[in-house]
């Protein structure tokens, strides 16, 4: 797969490792997805809507991260890692981390206020997000793995 973002990613002292793939970093990266899911409901919940918007968003990368983990992908850069997913399961599987990635940083650096619809709707996407990613990485086969790690050469 020839991308020169890709090229660079590889480039960067903490960007893209391959390295073999570990199914118990995995599976730990899904729990920490679900466990950052009840702590968002439970911010949401105390109207503490910051704190809500980032763990909506950490939800989706470490669900994310734990496919990278479970084909042996390593990557401290969070752009590269979801550049990384874009390219090996296409840009559906990666639009809605994206638009909450945006929104992480607006809810950071830019308070808004009136934003609780908008939350809980993120949320709404976060779960599905969650749980594709959870089915994904539950089903892949040794033959899958291989294959999107041949992609990444």
């Amino acid at each position: 797969m020839e991308n020169k973002k890709l090229t660079w990613c590889f480039k960067l002292k903490d960007g893209l490792k391959i390295v073999e793939p570990n199914e118990i970093l995995s599976k730990s990266y899904l729990e920490q997805a679900k466990s950052s899911l009840l702590r968002a409901e439970k911010d949401l919940n105390d109207k503490d809507f910051l704190w809500s918007t980032v763990a909506i968003y950490y939800s989706e990368y470490y669900a994310l991260y734990s496919f990278l983990q479970k084909i042996g992908i390593k990557c401290e850069n969070h752009a590269c890692s979801i550049l990384t997913v874009t390219l090996l399961l296409g840009e559906g599987k990666t639009i809605t981390i994206n638009q909450h990635k945006d929104k992480r940083l607006d809810a950071q650096y830019y308070m808004k206020i009136d934003q609780e619809d908008k939350i809980k709707e993120m949320l709404k996407n976060a779960k599905l997000f969650v749980s594709q990613f959870d089915e994904l990485v539950s089903n892949l086969t040794e033959k899958e793995i291989k294959d999107y790690r041949k992609r990444l050469f």
